[in-house]
């Protein structure tokens, strides 16, 4: 009997691989029955199923489905990626977003779909979507081609430009000489040339380390060295003006951006754990324009920096020689005042914010104290040497 009801369902939606009954719910445009059809079919339903007893609930949770269709609200969180395969059907693809937790049924995606002229439009590859999203929000998302991964790729946060260089080519078989050429003109790769400037009037040789923001970008075809770089660069100055980046640490640092974004890396490098970034920064800034004696970082990272710069591999701080920390050669080395000459790695932006506005704190000091990275701080010699002795006993030193 239920089969001779008009449910709202039309030929071409029964079949498509008999994987999904589709239920569009019309627009109240004066096309097709709409709301008020498929409410009295339900409400029919009910009465027969009323009418077999008890048992009929077991049922009516079964056909409900073709009519309320589970669905989330909003644009959800999070962020995972979702392949549409080539030739992949509307059912195909709400398949595959509902396997990745994007939408909470197939069905949610088919009707939202159904009711965007534009979603003939959605195109195979890899998209980067939210989870728990509404089928009208995932549709939409996949209509933005800045959420269509064309050649994707993740740069993590603190690697330095050369690092970066090589990922990039793996991805793309661009040569790293390439990109070395490209980086050699970082103003013509986008960097405003206000940025080279420095209130402790250090000499600055412009260059793009600290500027190459980690993120996932999208490598389109035929991409080019400079095309790569240059919109790296587009993204570290879209996100520092959201943060009203130099701004803020100029009217609140009182120091240049350029300082501001070294003292970032320094953080990204040092600090084992984003909760303490930002006090990783306050040391920095302590020892370079507080009391310390030397106004000198003395952190090994900076080494590092140079070794890796020069060609020669890096190294853990207690297999550094003796002449490797203290070499008069390198302008990184962490006995000179003051911060070294540039960036030594491309923080992200939750380094960069601690940068901007650190936490209060007089400390000088600091030792990672568990395997999870978090570090103890002390403003003197004595409290430091007790946290060393955590360290150890953890067997971290």
């Amino acid at each position: 009997m239920i089969d001779d009801l008009d449910l709202g369902f039309d030929e071409a939606e029964r079949g498509e691989k008999g994987r999904h009954r589709r239920s569009f719910v019309r627009k109240r445009n004066g096309k097709g029955g709409g709301r008020g059809k498929t409410v009295l079919a339900l409400l029919l339903a009910m009465v027969l199923l009323g009418g077999i007893g008890g048992g009929a609930f077991y049922g009516f949770d079964r056909i409900q489905n073709y009519f309320v269709t589970p669905d989330y609200d909003g644009g959800g969180s999070g962020e995972v990626q979702v392949e549409i395969k080539q030739g992949a059907l509307l059912a195909d693809m709400a398949d595959a977003l509902f396997t990745a937790g994007v939408v909470k049924s197939p069905k949610a995606f088919i009707e939202a779909a159904a009711d965007n002229s534009r979603s003939k439009n959605i195109q195979p590859g890899f998209y980067k979507l939210r989870k728990e999203m509404s089928g009208a929000h995932a549709v939409t998302a996949m209509l933005d081609l800045k959420n269509k991964i064309v050649n994707g790729i993740t740069i993590p946060e603190g690697r330095t430009a050369k690092n970066i260089y090589k990922l990039l080519s793996e991805k793309t078989k661009i040569p790293v000489k390439e990109f070395e050429t490209a980086a050699k003109d970082p103003i013509g790769l986008g960097v405003p040339d206000w940025w080279f400037t420095r209130s402790d009037k250090k000499k600055i040789t412009p260059t793009v380390e600290g500027f190459l923001y980690p993120d996932t970008y999208e490598i389109p075809p035929k991409a080019t060295a400079e095309g790569i770089l240059s919109l790296m660069v587009q993204n570290f100055l879209t996100v520092t003006g959201q943060m009203e980046f130099a701004d803020r640490v100029q009217s609140d640092r009182k120091i240049a951006p350029y300082e501001a974004l070294i003292v970032a890396s320094l953080a990204q490098a040092e600090a084992g754990n984003k909760d303490d970034l930002g006090k990783v920064a306050r040391v920095a800034y302590n020892r370079v324009y507080g009391d310390f004696p030397c106004n000198c970082l003395e952190m090994d990272v900076t080494v590092n920096y140079y070794l890796e710069s020069i060609g020669k591999p890096t190294k853990r701080s207690g297999d550094m020689t003796a002449a490797e920390l203290d070499d008069p050669k390198n302008p990184y080395n962490r006995k000179l005042r003051g911060l070294p000459p540039s960036p030594i790695n491309n923080p992200g932006k939750e380094a960069m914010a601690g940068a901007m506005s650190p936490p209060p704190g007089k400390w000088f000091y600091f030792v990672a104290i568990d395997k999870a990275g978090h570090s103890e701080f002390a403003e003197t010699f004595e409290q430091h040497e007790r946290n060393m002795e955590k360290a150890r006993e953890a067997g971290i030193i």
